[in-house]
């Protein structure tokens, strides 16, 4: 018996490979933040005008322990709103002062940093970059996916397009059309250039960040970041990373 008839239907199923490889891409976790960032762009284009809001995306900002990668900056006369994107599904548990929030799917649950103290630190390194108050630049957390809030949220963490409507409930003028040119100009340029090796450098950067061994600086004040062990509170016996420099400095870190 001849291998013709077996390569013959080998051939018939040729199309399983490529969508074996497409369900895999699809599930990646890559891939949905890059799906929720393009969503949140699409959606700026069709409700932000551009005149007036002036969109600059996937920003790497170099900080004093690295680099930080803000998903999107909207620059407006109105303030510059710095937005964090979350591609999740199921519920969704947290609170401003909560360092995890809960994500449950069925009965799974899953813990994640606030985004809004992961926000925190992209605001920090905008302010440092710019030569504005630091009143007028805003921190907007954008859940994206089929997810459900189960507790009240800040006003400043919004759900697919309810993020427009917080952008555009600020009505004072806070900044010149001058002013406004000068923030994109800075940002450009302080900005590390879009590419492959900028996006691993700064993946490695993350990872270095989870390694105990690896020593790390305080964003705030540059000082040596001390692992520390919570001794009273909700969080006891858990560890974080705090700046040396307390209490004068008060940053801490999750350990992740």
């Amino acid at each position: 018996m001849g291998f013709s008839p077996i390569i013959n239907e080998v051939f018939k199923l040729w199309w399983i490979i490529p969508v074996l490889l497409v369900i895999t891409i699809i599930k990646a976790s890559w891939f949905k933040g890059v799906l929720g960032e393009a969503s949140v762009q699409v959606l700026a284009r069709i409700r932000l005008p551009s005149e007036t809001y002036h969109a600059i995306h996937n920003v790497t900002l170099p900080t004093q322990d690295g680099t930080t990668q803000i998903d999107h900056i909207f620059v407006s006369r109105f303030g510059i709103f710095v937005i964090e994107t979350k591609n999740m599904k199921g519920w969704i548990f947290g609170g401003d002062d909560q360092a995890q929030w809960t994500q449950i799917i069925f009965k799974k649950s899953v813990k994640f940093q606030n985004p809004l103290r992961q926000n925190y630190k992209h605001v920090r390194a905008l302010e440092f970059v710019l030569d504005v108050p630091p009143e007028t630049i805003h921190s907007v957390v954008v859940f994206v996916g089929e997810s459900t809030f189960k507790t009240p949220m800040p006003t400043n963490v919004a759900r697919g397009g309810d993020y427009v409507s917080y952008i555009k409930s600020f009505c004072e003028l806070v900044l010149s059309e001058l002013e406004v040119q000068h923030v994109v100009s800075q940002i450009k340029s302080a900005r590390l250039e879009p590419s492959r090796v900028a996006r691993r450098q700064h993946v490695g950067l993350l990872k270095a960040r989870d390694d105990p061994s690896v020593e790390r600086k305080c964003p705030n004040c540059g000082s040596r970041m001390v692992l520390r062990t919570a001794k009273r509170g909700a969080n006891a016996g858990n560890q974080f990373w705090g700046c040396s420099a307390y209490p004068k400095c008060r940053v801490i870190q999750n350990v992740t």
